[in-house]
């Protein structure tokens, strides 16, 4: 019996991953959650997996989730706690030998980073943790002895792939991604286009701010750099194409010509599974391929024109420091501002490009060092966000 803790249980992995836990009850169990303003979700998830410890946001939701927990007749409450120290509580507890980070934002770094250095076994969904400080949470876990485990569809492929052969024979990492809900969207009527079509994903039901940077391919941006630190490959090593289906996750290259695939439906549990019973495969009987669906793979290049995030991430991993940092900071005050109708959809990747402009080059040698350039990444998104909804407004 394995024990589980989840950072963002209340989300869209999150609660997949528990959906994983239900349908294994032999092999798994919950033991600490962390959520973060969901307390309605939370206390449902508390009821049926009876943690010993669950983290909220702050100490109002905190006494509301306790609230909550008496009212439903509960016989024995877990520890509740709240903020940083409550997440870090939860990803280091004692009794989890696996972590699942799945939090939105940098706001999971600092827990999952302390996961690591705790020796826990990582289910990485968190992209931030790597977009963000990936030279510094890959050497914490070298010297933890931690393999950090992807869940993402692409990375858990790649994980898979190379499994058959060694890291010397590998020519190239090749990522797939569906193109999104614009992918043969004229681009004058890309550059205006509404939240309610961006948030239209043809393949995948995920949150908000991922289906927007899937519509800006910011999400394969993120990938590529997750994909450096998580495989130990150059760059020029990571290539990214356009797969519609999205049948086939990811490719890797070997030396030799040979191309390996992985191909599944596009549900998340697959991948969920398969870092949660890692290095073991668990028969599923839930999830499988349609094959019947399954008539044509197309496969396209990359539009840099169409989209000018995934260059913009390419740089800032060609730069380092706090590009990375800021390129996801930047994009994240971008989204906002989109969902909120302040700026456009072509605003996203023009608030990026001005932060990263304005962004100095520093070294980043401890997760403070993150945390502070994400912070000041933030306030010039927010400035470039404020400058360009004024210019709208006047126009």
């Amino acid at each position: 019996m394995k024990h589980i803790a989840i950072l963002g249980s209340t989300g869209s992995i999150g609660r997949q991953t528990l959906a994983v836990v239900e349908a294994m009850p032999e092999w798994f169990a919950i033991v600490a959650l962390a959520a973060g303003n969901n307390v309605e979700e939370l206390a449902k998830q508390i009821v049926r997996h009876h943690p010993e410890l669950v983290s909220v946001t702050t100490p109002d939701l905190a006494a509301n989730l306790a609230e909550r927990l008496r009212s439903s007749g509960l016989a024995k409450l877990p520890e509740i706690q709240h903020g940083s120290a409550g997440m870090i509580a939860v990803a280091t507890h004692p009794s989890a030998a696996t972590l699942v980070s799945a939090a939105v934002g940098v706001v999971g770094l600092e827990a999952t980073y302390a996961a690591v250095k705790a020796g826990k076994q990582v289910a990485l969904s968190n992209k931030e943790v790597l977009v963000a400080a990936g030279e510094i949470v890959m050497a914490a876990a070298r010297e933890a002895h931690v393999e950090l485990l992807p869940v993402d569809s692409e990375h858990n492929a790649i994980h898979q792939c190379l499994r058959a052969g060694r890291h010397i024979e590998v020519k190239k990492l090749i990522l797939t991604a569906s193109g999104g809900p614009f992918r043969k969207t004229p681009l004058a009527e890309m550059a205006v286009a509404t939240p309610e079509r961006a948030l239209a994903h043809p393949n995948w039901q995920m949150g908000r701010r991922i289906t927007i940077d899937s519509a800006t391919l910011v999400n394969k941006g993120f990938e590529v750099i997750e994909a450096r630190w998580l495989f130990d490959m150059r760059p020029d090593q990571i290539e990214v194409v356009i797969h519609p289906q999205s049948t086939i996750h990811s490719m890797v290259e070997y030396v030799d010509g040979s191309i390996l695939a992985q191909l599944g439906p596009t549900d998340m549990r697959m991948p969920i599974q398969y870092a949660l019973t890692f290095p073991e495969r668990a028969a599923s009987n839930e999830v499988a391929l349609d094959w019947s669906k399954l008539r044509r793979l197309d496969f396209e290049k990359v539009s840099p024109r169409r989209f000018p995030c995934l260059r913009l991430a390419l740089e800032s991993l060609r730069k380092l420091g706090a590009y990375p940092c800021a390129f996801n900071a930047a994009d994240e005050v971008a989204v906002e501002a989109f969902l909120d109708r302040r700026i456009p959809f072509s605003g996203i990747a023009e608030v990026i490009e001005q932060v990263l402009t304005r962004t100095p080059r520093i070294k980043m040698t401890s997760i403070a060092d993150v945390l502070a350039a994400d912070s000041e990444a933030r306030r010039m998104a927010r400035e470039e966000v404020a400058s360009k909804a004024a210019r709208t407004a006047v126009a």
